[in-house]
């Protein structure tokens, strides 16, 4: 990233984990890192009760900011969250009362809790909602205080805009405010705190990059941008995004196990880089997993699964997935643990199996489960059924009164006939 080494820890750190794809001022804030205290803040919509393992990457980079002695601000976007960041979108997003999005933030906060130290130190976080100024700004104060320093000309070249109307998306006037929101956030959070640091992902470089000039421009004082890289995964998907949906942050969304089961799950070629973005692992011992080769990348696998887990649910939830885990897919074990869906009798005994399999939420389509059946991936209580058109049996039930279905050795779901 750098023709020099970085002087300070924090950028050091970044770099090292790979967290860096642009930086604004790098000589500047390295400097500044060096010297003191930086304060940086990371902006997160309240679009839903919770985030997902997409955010992930932010999170930790407020993470590796507070373990560098600085000073993270989670800034939540109770007043942005009305309007809706148009980013990477082809439908403006639906509007939410006052109510569904406090409630998302209160949600929402207490998965920081489990990966920043909050408090009135110089150094603890601190959480806080945009609303608090952008409900305050009459139009026309804000036109004028504001709509000066921004071109429609530099605007229509952002990708957020330019890449909506290639595409002969509309975009609403409301969602074109967006980044000047967004740049006004970072202004106001330099007056308030002191705030020098915007960082994000690489699709909000130019919303990032605006706000770094408007504090520049209008006040005189440093700002920074940093920008970590787009991620995916080795197979060319996006981040925090399975067949099943959204791989979900609050456990309340989704369950310990499966968070683990997510991470177990990894392509080999993901392992390094997620034990180095995601954990806390050394990065001697980094290298030490990710060097391991054929069956041996499981245990990687399954160390990465178990810092993450823990970071997030804790020792005993990671322990208990892992177990279950193990107990299911190594020992042929079943487990409380174990994801376990519940649907009407008649549409289990009876039923083709394929459609018990999709209805459970292992198999995205009839035909699919047909063809893992085919493949010999689709197994009924630890043996291999070749036919996804067998009928299941009041016979097949487990003394427990279930089905263990698995999908390969990755997924596995217990389901109990009511």
């Amino acid at each position: 990233m750098s023709d020099q080494p970085f002087k300070s820890e924090f950028l050091r750190t970044l770099e090292a984990r790979g967290y860096i794809h642009q930086i604004t001022h790098p000589a500047e804030l390295d400097e500044a890192a060096a010297a003191g205290v930086v304060t940086g803040y990371i902006g997160f919509d309240a679009t839903a009760p919770s985030l997902h393992v997409g955010s992930l990457i932010q999170i930790m980079m407020l993470r590796r900011l507070q373990q560098a002695g600085h000073k993270p601000i989670v800034l939540m976007g109770g007043g942005t969250t009305k309007v809706g960041d148009p980013t990477g979108k082809d439908a403006s997003r639906p509007q939410l009362t006052d109510a569904t999005i406090a409630a998302n933030i209160a949600s929402i906060r207490t998965v920081f809790e489990k990966f920043l130290t909050f408090g009135d130190g110089p150094t603890d976080a601190i959480m806080v909602d945009n609303d608090d100024w952008l409900s305050t700004f009459g139009y026309i104060q804000f036109l004028r205080d504001f709509g000066t320093h921004f071109t429609v000309n530099r605007m229509l070249a952002f990708d957020s805009v330019k890449l909506r109307l290639e595409r002969e998306q509309p975009m609403t006037f409301l969602e074109f405010n967006y980044m000047l929101m967004q740049s006004v956030d970072f202004l106001e959070l330099n007056r308030r705190f002191g705030c020098t640091l915007q960082m994000g992902g690489s699709d909000q470089w130019g919303n990032i990059t605006s706000g770094v000039d408007l504090v520049r421009r209008v006040d005189h004082k440093a700002a920074f941008g940093l920008t970590t890289p787009l991620l995916t995964t080795a197979s060319g998907g996006k981040m925090g995004k399975t067949a099943q949906g959204a791989v979900w942050l609050n456990a309340d969304q989704l369950s310990p196990y499966d968070y683990w089961q997510f991470w177990r799950n990894v392509d080999d070629a993901d392992v390094g880089r997620f034990l180095r973005l995601f954990t806390d692992l050394p990065l001697d011992e980094v290298a030490r997993l990710e060097a391991l080769e054929g069956a041996a990348i499981n245990d990687a696998k399954k160390a990465l699964a178990d810092a993450a887990t823990t970071m997030l649910h804790g020792a005993g939830a990671a322990a208990h997935a892992r177990g279950a885990a193990e107990a299911a897919f190594e020992q042929g074990r079943l487990s409380a643990d174990l994801p376990t869906v519940e649907l009407p009798r008649d549409e289990v005994v009876g039923a083709m199996l394929a459609a018990v399999a999709t209805k459970a939420g292992l198999t995205a389509s009839n035909g699919e489960a047909r063809r893992l059946a085919q493949g010999g991936g689709l197994r009924l209580n630890d043996q291999a059924v070749g036919d996804g058109a067998r009928l299941v049996e009041a016979s097949d039930l487990t003394a427990d009164g279930v089905l263990k279905l698995a999908a390969g050795k990755k997924k596995i779901v217990l389901v109990r006939p009511v």
